[in-house]
């Protein structure tokens, strides 16, 4: 009965300083989980000045032009400016929009810091008037081709390739 006291009382005493070390833990996770979110907030306000100097820069440097129109984080040109209907190819207003808005980023670029993983994502559109020619099976391969008709341009201005991304959205986002 003694030995079972013993043991008893040596279990006890261990579950105490588990359930101690747990709530140790617990608090300690805690903090850490605080800490972690300081410090998210902080690099995403960080990030959100680098990204309000960036397009405020941008702004200035475009100026106010009818071929683009800029809407929060995004460049936004008329697909009319850049592009013949049913066509990938940049046509001269288009190579002249593209080329702006290169010379405007480009002096940019080594202001941000290199810790932040950016990159240019340009979207292509299309109407929603269904198109099948040799080249082009669907709104969503031309509007993926003048994406990356554009993407191309500004990696030939000078832009860095592994900042670029190219998205096509053909009939399911029309232009208009």
């Amino acid at each position: 009965l003694r030995a079972m006291r013993a043991e008893t009382a040596r279990l006890s005493d261990a579950l105490d300083a588990a359930d101690a070390a747990i709530a140790a833990k617990d608090v300690e996770i805690v903090s850490l989980g605080e800490r972690l979110n300081r410090a998210l907030a902080d690099k995403v306000a960080e990030l959100q000045r680098y990204r309000s100097a960036f397009f405020g820069r941008l702004r200035e440097i475009l100026g106010d032009r009818d071929d683009v129109r800029i809407a929060g984080d995004r460049f936004v040109f008329q697909a009319e400016v850049l592009f013949d209907a049913g066509s990938d190819a940049l046509g001269p207003n288009g190579e002249a929009a593209i080329a702006a808005l290169a010379s405007g980023v480009t002096p940019l670029i080594g202001d941000i810091p290199p810790e932040f993983d950016w990159y240019l994502r340009v979207d292509g559109h299309t109407d929603d008037v269904p198109i099948q020619t040799e080249r082009f099976a669907s709104n969503w391969s031309l509007s993926t081709a003048r994406a990356l008709s554009v993407v191309n341009r500004l990696i030939a201005a000078g832009l860095p390739p592994e900042r670029r991304a190219a998205a096509g959205f053909g009939e399911f986002r029309p232009a208009d």
